[in-house]
């Protein structure tokens, strides 16, 4: 028999929705698209020809709908690898969770998670304005220290060289590194001009990001060894807030992800782009447009 999960364990509301995503299994589309602000959700959303769905609770707004007959939910998380693993925990168990029962069903569902987001360069080279899609998510976090099975995540090369050479601080998480979806990065790099590399995701904007305002750094130049670092073939391109948590749980449960940012600031330069609304609002027709063809 199947074990059924505790009330406290998998929180529904009155109405049989998930607790903080307060929508039900059949509102969710196979591919979701995930936005951190919640604004962002109606600037998706208005390109569909159709929106069946609408809901909000929090910071958490939903909109399920269609592309050019695609189905499609666009979904915000709010800033942070802990709003992700929030989202992505109740998503994964509208898929593959009877809600009624409160079991897990035999033959998981794989969803399609993609990150439209907003990002810091941290090489010369990568221009505002432009779109990076993270080949693999560099984790700061910490989240994956909290599930089993992610031990591969923590002892690879790539992850090992990037502690040897940056020095890393033992009093910080241990730095994790997951890979993106070969099959997204396919589909939405192809004969295009966005960049590809990895991402670093910081656990907060200004300290964990190398930002000074009034509070020093206990290292002034971890940005510089983010930017000097290589292995191989593979460089750091960006800095942002949630990739890293959506690769290592999508992983973990079976899902596909890929993380497409618009680079609005570059950090090497010292750069902000001069109209970022534009530039995402380009990224989300460019992305829609490419996943209508999935």
């Amino acid at each position: 028999m199947a074990k059924k999960l505790a009330n406290s364990e998998l929180v529904l509301n009155p109405n049989g929705s998930i607790y903080h995503c307060n929508i039900r299994p059949e509102e969710l589309a196979d591919t979701v698209i995930l936005v951190g602000d919640p604004d962002r959700v109606a600037k998706v959303s208005k390109y569909f020809d159709t929106i069946e769905v609408k809901s909000q609770k929090r910071e958490i707004v939903v909109n399920t709908g269609t592309f050019n007959g695609k189905r499609i939910t666009v979904i915000s998380t709010g800033m942070g690898t802990d709003n992700i693993d929030i989202v992505l925990n109740e998503l994964d168990a509208l898929a593959n969770i009877d809600l009624q029962k409160k079991e897990i069903k035999s033959s998981p569902t794989r969803l399609t998670f993609v990150r439209l987001g907003t990002s810091g360069a941290l090489q010369a080279d990568i221009p505002v304005d432009s779109l990076v899609a993270s080949s693999k998510g560099l984790g700061f976090d910490g989240l994956m220290s909290f599930y089993a099975n992610t031990d591969s995540f923590y002892t690879n090369e790539l992850a090992e060289a990037f502690i040897s050479q940056t020095g890393w601080n033992t009093r910080r998480a241990v730095p994790y590194v997951v890979d993106g979806s070969d099959e997204l990065i396919e589909l939405l790099t192809k004969d295009s001009e966005v960049i590809t590399g990895i991402t670093a995701t910081a656990i907060g904007f200004y300290g964990p990001q190398g930002r000074i305002l009034r509070l020093n750094l206990n290292d002034e130049t971890m940005n510089d060894k983010l930017t000097q670092f290589k292995y191989k073939n593979n460089r750091i391109t960006n800095f942002e807030m949630e990739t890293s948590a959506i690769y290592g749980l999508s992983k973990l449960m079976g899902h596909r992800a890929l993380s497409l940012n618009t680079i609005i600031a570059n950090r090497y330069a010292g750069t902000f782009s001069k109209d970022p609304y534009s530039s995402v609002d380009k990224m989300i027709q460019y992305a829609l447009e490419r996943l209508s063809q999935s």
